[in-house]
Order: C-alpha cells, then sequence, then structure tokens
C-alpha cells in the first residue's frame, strides 16, 4: 500500500536551512512496528503519522516517534505535521487556528502565510539538577566549572534537561563524551547561551540525545527544547519575550526560533516549507 508522503523543513531561515520532519498521512491503518520501521529508516530525529481525532475539539491527530520510541510531544515534528496537514487539503475549523491532538493531548497552533507557531505545553519535571546530575552534566559536555552557569529539569515530554553555558563560544565548542553518562534520565540534553550583544538571536541553543548505540547525536533544530528552554529563562527572568533563538550552526544550518507570549501562554513558531511530496510504500 502507499500513504501520501510530505517532508518538511521547519524553523527554516533560508531553504534548506532548518530541521527536516517526514509525514506520513492516512496513517490509521498502520501497527505500531510499521511507524517505528518507517522512522528508523528516514533517519531523522523524528516521523510523524496523521491520523484521525478521538476528539471533536481536534483537527487531527499524530503520532510521533523518533528512532527507537514513540515520543508524547516534540515541537518541530508538530510544526512540520501542522504544515503537511495543511499542505495535504486540511483545512482548520478556526482560520489561522489549528488544534492537533498527541500523546500530551491538545496542542493550539497559530497560523499565518509560511509561519507556524504552538503554544508551549506544561513542563512535566523542572526545577533545580541535583549535584550528582549536575557534575556528570558538566564532565559529559566536558565543561569547566565556570562555563557552566546552571542546569535544570526542563521535560514537556522528550525528557530534557538543560545547562545554561557563559558564552556562544563556549557552547560551539562543546563535544559531548557519551562515556560518562550512565544514568537514562540524562539522555535528553540541551545546552543554551545568552547571546548579550548586537547579534540577530538573543539566545544560542543546542540539543543532544543519546540513540540506541549509546552515541549522542545532535539534532539541528529542536522545537520542544526551545519551548522549555523559553519557559525556564523566562520565569527566572534572564529573558524576556519578544526574542529569536538560533539553532543548528554547529551542523551547517541557520535555524530561527520565534518565542513570544500572550494572555494563552507562551509560543514557539518559525518558517515552514514543503520539501518533499510524493507517496511513501508500505
Amino acid at each position: 500500500m502507499t500513504k501520501p508522503f510530505r517532508q518538511v523543513d521547519v524553523f527554516c531561515h533560508t531553504p534548506f536551512s532548518g530541521n527536516p520532519v517526514a509525514v506520513v498521512a492516512d496513517a490509521d491503518d498502520l501497527t505500531d512496528e510499521q511507524m517505528q520501521a518507517v522512522s528508523r529508516w528516514t533517519n531523522l530525529s523524528e516521523c510523524t503519522f496523521l491520523l484521525t481525532p478521538t476528539t471533536g475539539d481536534a483537527d487531527y491527530r499524530v503520532r510521533i516517534f523518533s528512532l527507537d520510541r514513540e515520543l508524547p510531544f516534540a515541537g518541530h515534528p508538530t510544526l512540520g505535521t501542522a504544515r503537511a496537514w495543511l499542505d495535504l487539503s486540511g483545512r482548520p475549523r478556526t482560520p489561522g487556528r489549528i488544534v492537533q491532538e498527541c500523546g500530551v493531548g491538545l496542542v493550539p497552533l497559530r497560523h499565518e502565510k509560511d509561519r507556524l507557531a504552538f503554544r508551549a505545553p506544561p513542563l512535566l519535571r523542572s526545577g533545580a539538577v541535583d549535584p550528582t546530575y549536575r557534575d556528570q552534566l558538566r564532565r559529559t559536555l566536558r565543561l569547566s566549572e565556570g562555563q557552566l552557569v546552571d542546569a535544570a529539569w526542563t521535560d514537556n515530554g522528550p525528557g530534557w534537561v538543560t545547562v545554561l553555558v557563559d558564552s556562544p563560544e563556549t557552547l560551539y565548542g562543546i563535544a559531548p563524551d557519551p562515556s560518562i553518562i550512565a544514568d537514562p534520565e540524562l539522555k535528553h540534553i540541551g545546552v543554551a547561551a545568552l547571546t548579550h550583544g548586537s547579534a540577530a538571536t538573543a539566545l544560542e541553543v543546542r540539543g543532544f540525545f543519546g540513540d540506541d548505540t549509546g552515541a549522542f547525536r545532535e539534532d539541528p533544530v529542536t522545537g520542544s527544547l526551545n519551548a522549555s528552554v523559553a519557559q525556564w529563562l523566562t520565569f527566572s527572568e534572564r529573558l524576556s519575550t519578544p526574542y529569536t533563538a538560533g539553532q543548528g550552526s554547529a551542523l551547517q544550518r541557520d535555524g530561527r526560533i520565534l518565542i513570544d507570549a500572550d494572555d494563552e501562554g507562551l509560543w514557539v513558531g518559525g518558517n515552514t516549507a514543503v520539501a518533499l511530496s510524493g507517496t511513501i510504500a508500505l
């Protein structure tokens, strides 16, 4: 059988500068094993599957798979799936407003031309990292005590823990040592650095995740991480909205994440573009 397929560039500043996500539509009849196999085959950080919603409050339902597991929520797959759904003639019941159903529940999105934004979901885990974990993170990232400014749990689904470092130069110089990490809770590590200047971005971000081989991969541009980092840094008054974050420079990308807030909450957005369009044979 064949299914509609899209590959979407998310948070792209220029063509092919963001983070790709694969989207398979009409996926109600696929098994968990098929979904995981397709996601592993695409070799992207995530692959998503469009399904019929289970509630009348949602426009569509999505299941999100990484290379080795299903995720209850992820940011750039949320925006990429919404773009694919629109490209496949999806029409929101409320113009400019999309409601996605996923593992964490209903996620509202705003839509304006090529730009989409999702409302950041609540953190599942927050607060300071205890000294043992903090030391593991410091050694894994090969940081000195002076380079590590702070560390906090920023988990909104994938399991993020984030380290704030002293400068973008420190951030760009990080090469993780996966042999240090022994605890499975520390498999999704974010790193952030304030730019403190006239740069186009107020914050630079990198995101690392452990794969099933025991190595660390780097995600080019990460919506869920930027959402939770924004919640942490704005709550602690290190940043104020609106601001633009940059991610991907270490991988020759130029992702731009737009952070804003209103009475409904904090919004994470950026440009999205369908890069590949066709079918996938299953």
